[in-house]
């Protein structure tokens, strides 16, 4: 009965796991969603599962306890050990806490301060992440913080080039979004004809043919498929050359082909799928204070809108860099 219980409890974490899809296309685009706040509801959940459980221990069992009938002569235990267990029965609601609360309680503490699993529902990451794939993001990397206020109380590392970071967007902190990290503080960040220019000096693109798209990322079939060499890190990105190099109002002094500084405690990220993500180059930049995570791995793809079976074996355990 209490395995049973257990299961139920865990496959219920899971669903609302599931609603609270974390990633969204750009809101310029979307619809607004109405989006669960997770941490908030585990967090209540373990506090009020924990709660009653801790009061009934210390007032409302001691009582119990005492009130329970005690046999006076040893012939009379056995007649009285009925009435003693049903003196002493846990309330249904305490019983339920009890089985609630440990596991609650795991799930917050993986889901703040280890890993986080997340879902891309859009393709700006495109090659690198696609539509349907099911994320692991390390939430220790960038600094421990305290869930729901999010302030960080353990430093440990910062964001590098190249780290595929999960963020809350600046412009609405509810959202969370996922790019890749081209900028950090003290770079000069430059971006024209569909170069990126880092202190300086472009980032090598090598050509490696025309990307094949699948399932939801059909539609950028034919785009150009480049190898980027940001600053010794090399990775996959798509290009358009068909779009402009800006489908929105640039973010400062990038409107005039100029570079910007990123100062102290902010980051300037870029989606890989270039010429259709908004990032940086529209809103500006993300402050330390918004990161979440850094994105290192797919345990899972799966996207309705392929050819036969959802599910992309292929992609499954595959690291991302």
């Amino acid at each position: 009965m209490r395995c049973s219980r257990l299961g139920r409890i865990i496959d219920g974490l899971w669903m609302w796991a599931d609603r609270n899809d974390p990633f969204r296309p750009p809101r310029h685009k979307d619809t607004h969603l109405m989006k669960f706040d997770f941490p908030t509801i585990l967090t209540l959940a373990c506090l009020v599962t924990g709660g009653i459980w801790l009061a009934d221990a210390l007032l409302f069992a001691p009582r119990r306890r005492r009130s329970a009938p005690r046999p006076d002569r040893a012939d009379a235990a056995r007649a009285t050990a009925d009435a003693s267990a049903a003196a002493y029965k846990e309330p249904v609601i305490v019983e339920y806490a009890r089985s609630f609360f440990p596991v609650i309680l795991i799930v917050l503490l993986l889901r703040s301060f280890l890993i986080e699993p997340f879902r891309i529902p859009s393709g700006s990451m495109m090659p690198t992440l696609l539509v349907g794939d099911f994320i692991l993001v390390n939430k220790f990397a960038y600094g421990l913080r305290w869930p729901v206020l999010n302030r960080k109380f353990l430093e440990i590392g910062a964001p590098e080039r190249g780290d595929v970071a999960v963020f809350r967007f600046p412009g609405d902190p509810s959202i969370d979004y996922i790019k890749r990290v081209v900028g950090v503080p003290g770079d000069r960040i430059r971006y024209r004809d569909k170069t990126l220019y880092v202190n300086g000096k472009p980032a090598i693109q090598t050509p490696a043919g025309t990307y094949q798209g699948v399932g939801s990322g059909v539609a950028m079939t034919a785009a150009e498929l480049r190898l980027e060499d940001l600053t010794g890190l090399e990775h996959r990105i798509l290009v358009d050359s068909r779009a402009p190099d800006y489908k929105c109002t640039p973010y400062s002094a990038l409107a005039d082909g100029k570079a910007i500084r990123v100062p102290a405690g902010n980051y300037f990220v870029m989606g890989d799928n270039r010429d259709h993500s908004n990032d940086s180059r529209c809103w500006g930049l993300v402050p330390e204070a918004n990161l979440v995570g850094r994105a290192f791995a797919i345990w899972m793809s799966w996207d309705n809108a392929r050819d036969g079976f959802p599910v992309a074996w292929g992609r499954l355990g595959q690291s991302i860099e």
